[in-house]
C-alpha cells in the first residue's frame, strides 16, 4: 500500500473509533462479552461457504472460456482480489485486474481473456445486487423515514452501476460500438505516447478484440444464465444470513428482511469510491439503520464490529498473507498503486511485456 491508501485507511479507522466513542465503548465491550460464540462460528462458516461459492462461479466462467483451472488454484487468487478491493478507495474494483493478472501469470492464458472472465464474474455478482437494491430503495422510501438526499444518492448509485453494465455488454455484442471504444482509447494513446505508438496500438487492438471475443462467448452461453445467475442470488442470500446470525449472537430478534435491506444499503455506500472498502461509512450506516429498526445502539455497534471483522478484515488479512506467494512483481505493482486504474494499467503493461 502506498501512503495515500494508508492515509485513507487511517481516516476510515478513525471515523469508526469516533463513532464507537460517542456510542460508548464500555457499552459496546459489554455487549461483545455477552455474544453467543456458537452463532458467531456459524457466521464465520457461512463466510467460508461464500468464498467457495465465489470461486465456483468464477471457475464455471473460466471453464466456459476454455481457461482450465481448479478451485484450489482460483480460491487464493480470489482472496487476494478481495483484499485489494477492500484496501483501494475504488468502489471495490481495484482487485479485479489483480485477479486477472495472477490467473494469467499462473495459468499461461492471455490477460485480456482472464480479465474478461473476471469482468463477467463481477457483472454476475452485480446483477442480483441491482435487483435487491431497487427493491430495498423502494421499501425504505415507504417504510423508513429516510432523507430525500440519501434516497437520491442511492438511486444514482444504482443507475451508475446499471449504466456501466450496459456499456460493457453493448460493447461486446455490438462490434461497431467496440470499435468506437477502441478508437477512443487509441486517440488517447496517440496524444500521450508519441514513440513506438504503432506497437502499442496493435497490443491495444489485440487486447480489446480478445476481451470482446471472450465476453461474447460468455454472454451467449445459456449456462451462464441458467447456472451462474441463480448461484449469484444464492450468494447474496448467504451474505444476508451471515449478518442475521451475527445479530442472533447478541440475542437481537431482527426481521430477516430488515437485515437484508440495511445490508444492501450499506453495500451501496461501500461502492462509493471514497474510503477503502467503505470502512467507516459502511459501519456508520449499519449502526444507524439497525438502531432505527429498534435494536439498541450498543448491540448494533457490537454486531457491526463482529460482522465487519468477518466480512471485511478476515478476507483482507487472508488475501494479504497469500499475496507474497505470487511473487515480488505482483506485490510491487499492487503496493505501488492506490487506484484501480493505476493497478490495471501497471499490470497490463507487465503482462504485455511478458507476452
Amino acid at each position: 500500500m502506498d501512503r495515500k491508501t494508508l492515509f485513507f485507511l487511517g481516516i476510515s479507522i478513525l471515523i469508526l473509533a469516533v463513532m464507537l466513542y460517542f456510542i460508548g465503548i464500555d457499552e459496546v465491550v459489554e455487549a461483545l462479552k455477552l455474544a453467543n460464540i456458537n452463532y458467531i462460528i456459524i457466521a464465520i462458516l457461512i463466510q467460508f461457504a461464500i468464498f467457495f461459492l465465489y470461486t465456483l462461479r468464477w471457475k464455471v466462467l473460466n471453464d466456459l472460456a476454455d481457461i482450465k483451472t481448479s478451485i484450489g488454484k482460483t480460491l487464493p487468487i480470489l482472496l487476494v482480489g478481495l483484499a485489494i478491493n477492500n484496501l483501494t478507495p475504488s468502489g471495490r474494483g481495484g482487485g479485479e485486474p489483480v485477479r486477472a493478472y495472477i490467473l494469467s501469470k499462473e495459468s499461461g492464458y492471455p490477460f485480456e481473456e482472464t480479465f474478461a472472465t473476471v469482468v463477467a464474474d463481477r457483472a454476475l455478482d452485480t446483477f442480483p445486487f441491482v435487483v435487491l437494491a431497487a427493491i430495498t430503495i423502494a421499501a425504505m422510501a415507504i417504510y423508513f423515514n429516510v432523507d430525500t438526499w440519501l434516497l437520491i444518492v442511492m438511486v444514482l448509485a444504482v443507475i451508475a452501476i446499471v449504466a456501466v453494465l450496459i456499456v460493457l455488454i453493448y460493447m461486446c455484442i455490438n462490434p461497431g460500438f467496440g470499435k468506437r471504444v477502441e478508437g477512443w482509447i487509441l486517440s488517447l494513446v496517440r496524444r500521450f505516447y508519441k514513440k513506438n505508438s504503432d506497437d502499442l496500438e496493435m497490443k491495444i487492438h489485440d487486447a480489446v478484440f480478445g476481451f470482446q471475443e471472450t465476453m461474447r462467448l460468455l454472454i451467449s452461453n445459456k449456462k451462464v444464465l441458467s447456472y451462474t445467475i441463480p448461484l449469484s442470488f444464492f450468494v447474496w442470500i448467504m451474505e444476508i444470513l451471515r449478518v442475521y446470525f451475527v445479530f442472533l449472537a447478541f440475542g437481537a430478534q431482527v426481521n430477516l428482511i430488515v437485515i437484508g435491506e440495511v445490508f444492501i444499503v450499506a453495500c451501496l455506500v461501500g461502492m462509493i469510491p471514497l474510503l477503502p472498502g467503505g470502512l467507516g461509512a459502511v459501519d456508520g450506516m449499519m449502526i444507524l439503520f439497525y438502531s432505527a429498526a429498534g435494536i439498541t445502539t450498543s448491540v448494533s455497534a457490537a454486531a457491526t464490529v463482529i460482522e465487519r471483522l468477518i466480512s471485511f478484515w478476515m478476507p483482507t488479512i487472508m488475501g494479504l498473507v497469500i499475496l507474497p506467494h505470487y511473487g515480488s512483481s505482483v506485490l510491487d505493482k499492487v503496493t505501488g498503486s492506490s487506484s484501480p486504474d493505476e493497478i490495471k494499467e501497471s499490470l497490463e503493461d507487465d503482462s504485455k511485456d511478458d507476452g
